[in-house]
This record gives C-alpha cells, sequence and structure tokens, in this order.
C-alpha cells in the first residue's frame, strides 16, 4: 500500500474529511488533496505530525523508496532555500555603495574617489537613476528573503530572474555611466548569483 492510500485509510478509520485533518496538522485542505491523490509527499514535519496523529511510524508511513524521494525533495528544498538566501542578501548588500567611496569626483588635475551622497559632479538626473537602482536592487533582497518563508517555488523563481535582469540593468547602467568601480563590484555579485543559478538548475 502506497502513502497516499494509507493516509486515506488512516484518516477514515478517525472518521475525518480531508478539511479536519488539515486544521490538525496545520496545512491546506489543498495539501491533503495532494497527498491522498498521490501527486505529492508531506514534508518532514508534516510527516512527523501525520505519525504522531495515527499512532504510527514514519517507517510503517512510507516505504524505502518514498522515504529516498521525500529525502531527496527535502534537500533539494534545503539548497533552494539556501541559494535564495544568498541571492536576496547579494542583492541588499548593494546598499553599500550609497556610503563606499567608489564614486570619482574631478578635483582640480586628479579624481578623488568620494562617495555617492557627497558626489557633486554627477548630474541630479544620472545620480536619481543611481539611487532608483540600488535603492531598488535593496528592496528586491529584503522581498526575496521574505519568499523563502513562503516555501513557493514558482515565487522563488520569479524572484531569482527578477533579481538577474535587475542587477544586470544596474551593471549596465553603471558601466555606461562610466563608473568602474561599482560596475566591477557589482559585476562580482551578479556573477556569484549567475553561479548558484546554474547550480540551481543542475540539480532539477
Amino acid at each position: 500500500m502506497e502513502f497516499n492510500e494509507k493516509l486515506q485509510h488512516l484518516r477514515k478509520q478517525k472518521h475525518l474529511t480531508q478539511e479536519q485533518l488539515a486544521e490538525k496538522l496545520y496545512v491546506s485542505r489543498a495539501a491533503v488533496s495532494k497527498w491522498e491523490s498521490g501527486k505529492g509527499y508531506p514534508n518532514i514535519e508534516s510527516l512527523k505530525a501525520v505519525s504522531e496523529l495515527f499512532s504510527v511510524s514514519i517507517d510503517d508511513l512510507l516505504s524505502g523508496k518514498e522515504l529516498l524521494t521525500l529525502a531527496e525533495k527535502e534537500n533539494r528544498s534545503n539548497i533552494n532555500t539556501i541559494y535564495g538566501l544568498i541571492f536576496g542578501i547579494l542583492d541588499m548588500i548593494t546598499a553599500v555603495f550609497f556610503i563606499l567611496p567608489l564614486f570619482g569626483q574631478e578635483d582640480k588635475d586628479y579624481i578623488r574617489m568620494v562617495t555617492l551622497f557627497s558626489n557633486t559632479t554627477i548630474s541630479a538626473p544620472i545620480k536619481t537613476i543611481y539611487y532608483v537602482l540600488l535603492i531598488s536592487l535593496t528592496v528586491f533582497g529584503a522581498v526575496e528573503l521574505f519568499i523563502q518563508n513562503l516555501k513557493d517555488e514558482k515565487k522563488i523563481n520569479l524572484c531569482n530572474t527578477g533579481s538577474i535582469l535587475l542587477h544586470a540593468l544596474t551593471i549596465t547602467f553603471f558601466a555606461m555611466s562610466q563608473q568602474p568601480y561599482v560596475t566591477v563590484f557589482l559585476f562580482m555579485l551578479f556573477m556569484v548569483k549567475v553561479v548558484l543559478l546554474i547550480k540551481k538548475n543542475g540539480m532539477k
């Protein structure tokens, strides 16, 4: 008997509806329906809750093959979460470009490195675009960190794609406006993201 059949059998033995079982496990009814239809497995925490609720061991609930599938899925999910957190942190790191002296300012016969705030030679429209791009990346990073808690793979993948595109746009603009130091640092962060994305896609 497969896990989905065992879960249905145990639920009916307790005279519980899918909705009632979902409430006891603190999950959605859709999640229980998905498990019982054989389209997925609960995560480790939900599996422990099922085990405790029906007073059966996890070994009795899942076959060896099912346990292996669940372990692989859980491991992949954990790695994706770590990658997502790194993406968010890398985007939030861009906030330091407001305070680091990475912007060239002409001072008589030489160029002095100053912060974005104190630079007086960058035109107002260009400086505004700098602010918008860097703030957007920082805010996007905070959103990415929040999205990780939702455990929604589609939203996480969408965030990763958005992060890459926004980062590429930011690099392009800084390069076009001849800010080499900021461009190099942004490019280094960007390459870390690209490597993570390649590794993540390689696990699928």
